[in-house]
């Protein structure tokens, strides 16, 4: 099915995205989040920690993310994010979509590999 997507639409969905995905695996905080989406992306992609925390609130307003208080590695306290039933379902869904998306996206710029 052909989704129209308006240039934010498309940046909001990419970070929606990265976020989900980095706490899949387990919960973390704030700073860990925007480190993880750093270091996947070989700091190609950086979010500004004020964009970051919006887009947190968000997808938590939205019964995606949990947030709960914990404590740091380096022994500090912070505010935890983790995925919730319906957030790893939008998360997967949104996968599926990434995947079509980025296929198409190389078809039509020749990057398709045989």
């Amino acid at each position: 099915m052909y989704r129209r997507m308006a240039g934010n639409d498309l940046i909001s969905g990419t970070l929606t995205v990265l976020i989900l995905k980095a706490v899949s695996a387990r919960p973390l905080h704030g700073y860990a989040i925007g480190k993880w989406i750093r270091d996947r992306t070989s700091d190609v992609l950086s979010v500004q920690e004020g964009v970051l925390y919006l887009a947190l609130h968000r997808l938590k307003s939205k019964g995606w993310l949990e947030e709960y208080w914990g404590t740091t590695a380096t022994n500090r306290e912070a505010k935890f994010y983790r995925l919730t039933v319906s957030g790893r379902k939008h998360l997967n869904s949104e996968l599926r979509r990434w995947q079509k998306h980025t296929k198409a996206a190389a078809a039509a710029l020749g990057l398709e590999r045989s």
